[in-house]
């Protein structure tokens, strides 16, 4: 029986791989997120994230808690972020690396156009679809706008109200530039 061939190196492959890397660090992902996402070494991740942001990454764990999605000012970003990315898996065939880039672009042109604070970063985005595909959050239709939001998957459906149409009783009353404001 022949010995298994050692997977040959691909310089092509290898210039994918760095390239997403790269894209990734510019969008602000941390290693976690880097390592998960790419095939590069860990050394040759640090050596890149160097290079390009100018510093060293972040340290210490990801935040691994589903309750930052669920408050109200972040569940809205975390909504509009998951449904433009749920909407992108619909049209065009795209890796998941593809489709989480493209969706916190289409988030981040949104945020900015309506001169809001950017609340959801790349790598909390990134922690959100991990969520999601874990089955730890699911989105659930709000009974009275119809529209889509981020929830505990044991979310009662029928009686479900999203933080638009009933917000809690501090909601919208801060001054601070770029956060919501109901009127």
């Amino acid at each position: 029986m022949p010995a298994a061939k050692p997977a040959v190196k691909s310089v092509l492959n290898e210039s994918k791989q760095i390239e997403r890397a790269a894209m990734l660090i510019e969008m602000g992902a941390r290693m976690q997120v880097l390592e998960s996402e790419t095939t590069l070494s860990y050394e040759r991740l640090i050596r890149l994230y160097k290079e390009i942001s100018g510093k060293s990454p972040s340290k210490g764990q990801l935040p691994f808690s589903t309750d930052w999605f669920l408050t109200w000012q972040e569940n809205i970003h975390s909504s509009l972020f998951l449904n433009i990315y749920e909407y992108l898996s619909k049209g065009v065939e795209l890796d998941s690396a593809e489709q989480l880039t493209k969706a916190y672009r289409l988030y981040m042109e949104q945020i900015q156009t309506a001169e809001l604070e950017v609340l959801l970063s790349f790598t909390r985005a990134w922690r959100l679809v991990k969520f999601v595909d874990a089955q730890m959050l699911t989105r659930t239709q709000c009974s009275i706008c119809k529209g889509q939001f981020v929830t505990e998957p044991y979310e009662n459906a029928r009686h479900y109200q999203c933080g638009l149409c009933n917000p809690p009783a501090r909601a919208g009353k801060s001054k601070a530039a770029g956060s919501l404001m109901l009127h």
